[in-house]
């Protein structure tokens, strides 16, 4: 540094490091859009919304659910629970999943044709097949809705033309199947597809992905599994849930569900099983459309700690769908459910509620870290927190100032945590015995997280008795 003269000042890390802020219930959900519609066409790009006007631009909107799906969940996270943000993925492509006509032949009826087909990506008017004397322009020569197929005359060339020979290309959702869903890597572009986008959240809107979400999808059981393995490693060291769909037209009666759940190996420790269907006025969701935004709304009134199970709170529903004919649960067959790792919904006093609080791993597994969901929820924010909190000190040198400021700036946010009750109790240690000099060596080291939060009451008793000493206040 040369020679010094004067005063001089020097800086040094702060010893406790605040914890990151990580959002637990963040969804990110994969479906079909009609992107067509729109001037951005959004295919395999994960888009952040926070409003439904934002959802509606990206993605438009359209009331068939059973189309786009993506629809359904928009509807549910912004009208319904008014919750946000959310991160949409379509796997909808027009340029691949659309059908072709070509020279069909159209009569104006009332200066109208209306096709048989509608949502068309594109078209072209000619005054006879195979590529005839007259090609018509659209906006010069007709209006076009391509939602409805609507085609109507305009003044001029078309005036005295009853038929013309039609070529157009439609949109055709019922082309996408769960290989799109599940996707994978391009072999030519080497670009994510489908689920496997699940690890660009994080880098590129720097927010948690808190909740898998493929309604309509998820209840294909190889849809289920992929998004489970994907939940379980998320860039490498993130968790998150996923809430499934149980298919009702395959499980119409509730007996049914533990023998598909277990022959269909629904059992994964970040799997939230959802059964049956819900309704709304006209509309019928998938009740993972639901389960999901309830859960963030949930984690929203409690300071986005996700400790708090959503069972027992309302979802916005008038009935219970099951295969088409109305369900009516009552405690003891929902319980039944419950005790088979499943979630459904219950009327019983407050209205329509969620009612379950069990991963689909129980009964299988009874360890409460897995088996329910607050819980799971808890260790998967815990976890997440930690990791990204202090891989800011990946490569420090591995001295005791590191190991102290780890230890002591993740104690003090237990202690905070403790004192809101959100845990009932946590602390981080460096022990002697999980750390061997080989590993310290070679810059492995391993800090011990106890932590409880705490689980929900599931089961009140009052055990009552009659007292006969009471029969004294008579006299």
């Amino acid at each position: 540094m040369g020679y010094k003269h004067g005063v001089y000042i020097q800086e040094v890390p702060t010893s406790i490091l605040p914890p990151r802020s990580v959002s637990a219930s963040l969804p990110v959900v994969f479906g079909t859009a009609p992107v067509h519609r729109t001037e951005g066409k959004k295919v395999n790009e994960p888009v952040l919304c926070y409003t439904y006007a934002e959802a509606v631009k990206e993605f438009s909107c359209d009331d068939d659910w059973e189309k786009w799906t993506i629809s359904e969940f928009m509807k549910s996270m912004f009208s319904l629970f008014n919750v946000a943000p959310v991160v949409f993925i379509n796997v909808f492509d027009p340029a691949i999943h659309k059908a072709d006509v070509i020279d069909e032949e159209g009569t104006f009826i009332d200066n109208k044709i209306i096709l048989e087909n509608s949502d068309i990506i594109e078209i072209s008017m000619n005054s006879a097949a195979l590529g005839g004397a007259i090609e018509y322009i659209e906006n010069d020569h007709f209006k076009f809705d391509s939602v409805t197929g609507e085609i109507e005359k305009m003044e001029g060339e078309l005036d005295n033309v009853d038929s013309v020979f039609l070529t157009y290309s439609y949109a055709d959702p019922s082309l996408v199947d769960s290989d799109d869903i599940t996707g994978g890597i391009d072999p030519e572009t080497y670009k994510l597809t489908g689920l496997e986008l699940v690890n660009e959240i994080f880098p590129k809107f720097r927010l948690v992905p808190g909740q898998i979400v493929a309604n309509g999808w998820s209840k294909d059981p190889a849809v289920a599994a992929i998004m489970n393995a994907k939940a379980e490693n998320i860039n490498g060291f993130l968790k998150a849930i996923t809430i499934i769909d149980i298919d009702d037209s395959l499980c119409p009666f509730y007996a049914d569900l533990p023998e598909y759940k277990n022959k269909n190996n629904l059992v994964g420790k970040q799997m939230v099983l959802c059964w049956p269907k819900v309704k709304l006025g006209d509309d019928i969701f998938n009740m993972s459309s639901q389960v999901a935004p309830l859960i963030a709304r949930t984690d929203g009134e409690n300071s986005g700690v996700p400790y708090k199970s959503p069972s027992n709170e309302n979802l916005q529903m008038t009935a219970a769908v099951s295969n088409g004919l109305n369900v009516w649960l009552g405690q003891v067959e929902a319980n039944y459910l419950n005790g088979n790792g499943i979630t459904t919904c219950l009327n019983l006093i407050g209205g329509w509620k969620l009612w379950g609080n069990r991963t689909g791993i129980y009964p299988g597994s009874t360890d409460v870290k897995d088996s329910f969901i607050p819980v799971r929820r808890m260790f998967n924010w815990i976890g997440n927190t930690l990791a990204l909190t202090y891989f800011q000190k990946v490569d420090f040198p591995l001295n005791k100032r590191l190991t102290e400021t780890i230890v002591d700036s993740a104690n003090i946010w237990f202690n905070g945590l403790t004192a809101r009750q959100f845990i009932l109790g946590g602390r981080v240690e460096v022990l002697l015995e999980e750390n061997p000099s080989t590993d310290l060596m070679d810059g492995n080291i391993k800090f011990h997280v106890y932590v409880t939060p705490p689980s929900p009451a599931r089961e009140i008793d009052f055990i009552m008795e009659y007292d006969p000493k009471y029969l004294e206040n008579l006299f």
